[in-house]
C-alpha cells in the first residue's frame, strides 16, 4: 500500500495544531538573525495591520527586525491613482542601510505595481519593470545586482493575482522571460498568492526553471499562518537555504502576511557567476 501524499487540508490541520507553540513563542525572545546574506519577502498590506490600523512606522520596525541584506516588498504603494509610496524610505535607509532599486516613470511610487526591492552593499547592474497579464494590475521587478561580498544575482520580485487563470499566465510569462538567461543565478520571491498544489497549481509551471519546489512555509494569515502564499526559490540548487517565516509578535499584527526569509549561499552564487 502506498502512503498518501500530504494534502492541503492536512497541512492546515498541522498548522492549527501547532498554534499553541506559536502563541507561546510570542512571549519569548526574538530568534537571532540568520547567519550569512539574508534575503526576505514581505507583503506589507499597505501598512494596514490586523488591527485595521494604518501604521507605516510599525511596518518599518518589522523590516528592521528582519535585518535583510535584500528584501522584496509587496503592496508598498497605494493601489490607485499615482500609486504614492507609503513608507519613509529615507529613514529606513538611515536605520537599516537598505536602499531601493530605482524604477522609471513612477515619481511618487516606491516601486512597480507596489513591488519594491531594497538592498545593502552592492551595485545595480540592470532593472526591468514587467507588466504581468491578468485582470488585476500586477507586476514584477527584475533587478540584477552585484553583491559586495561576491557574485552576481538576479532578483525577480513579484506579486501574483487572486485569480487562478491570471496566476497561470503570470507564472508562464516569468518562465519565458528567463528562457535565454537560465545560467544566471536567479531568485524569485514574493507573494505568489498560490496555495494549491499539484499540476493545476501555478507553482508547477516554475519546475522547468526552478526545479522541485522547496518545503512550503506558511505565512498567511499572519495571526495563524496556514497557507504558504509567500515564496522564495532559486534556479540553482544550493543557492538558497534555511527558508523560514519571520514570526514575531510585531510581525503578527503589522500585516496580514508574515515575512519569509532565507539565506543566500554567496560562495555558490560566485561559482555560478564565474561559469556563466
Amino acid at each position: 500500500m502506498h502512503a498518501k501524499k500530504d494534502s492541503l487540508p492536512a497541512n492546515i490541520l498541522a498548522s492549527i495544531r501547532s498554534r499553541r507553540k506559536r502563541l507561546d513563542a510570542a512571549h519569548s525572545e526574538q530568534k537571532p538573525r540568520l547567519d550569512g546574506t539574508l534575503i526576505a519577502s514581505y507583503n506589507v498590506h499597505k501598512c494596514v495591520g490586523n488591527d485595521r490600523r494604518f501604521d507605516p512606522e510599525r511596518t518599518s520596525r518589522v523590516i528592521h527586525e528582519i535585518g535583510a541584506d535584500v528584501i522584496a516588498l509587496q503592496e508598498a504603494d497605494t493601489r490607485f491613482g499615482e500609486r504614492t509610496g507609503i513608507l519613509d524610505l529615507g529613514r529606513l535607509e538611515r536605520e537599516t542601510g537598505l536602499i531601493p532599486v530605482p524604477v522609471n516613470g513612477m515619481a511618487k511610487a516606491h516601486g512597480w505595481h507596489g513591488n519594491v526591492v531594497l538592498f545593502k552593499r552592492g551595485l545595480v547592474r540592470d532593472v526591468h519593470q514587467i507588466n504581468l497579464p491578468g485582470l488585476e494590475p500586477r507586476g514584477a521587478l527584475v533587478a540584477e545586482l552585484d553583491l559586495e561580498r561576491g557574485g552576481a544575482l538576479r532578483i525577480i520580485a513579484a506579486h501574483f493575482g487572486l485569480l487562478r487563470h491570471s496566476r497561470a499566465q503570470q507564472a508562464k510569462m516569468l518562465v519565458e522571460l528567463m528562457a535565454d538567461k537560465r545560467e544566471v543565478p536567479t531568485i524569485l520571491l514574493g507573494d505568489l498568492n498560490e496555495w494549491r498544489l499539484g499540476d493545476r497549481s501555478s507553482l508547477h509551471t516554475f519546475q522547468s526553471v526552478f526545479g522541485p519546489q522547496p518545503l512550503a512555509v506558511p505565512s498567511f494569515p499572519a495571526r495563524l499562518p496556514v497557507l504558504a502564499l509567500d515564496r522564495i526559490m532559486a534556479n540553482r540548487k544550493g543557492v538558497v537555504t534555511a527558508v523560514e517565516a519571520h514570526d514575531t509578535p510585531l510581525a503578527r499584527v503589522a500585516s496580514d502576511h508574515l515575512p519569509v526569509k532565507a539565506v543566500v549561499n554567496l560562495k555558490r552564487v560566485e561559482e555560478l557567476s564565474t561559469k556563466s
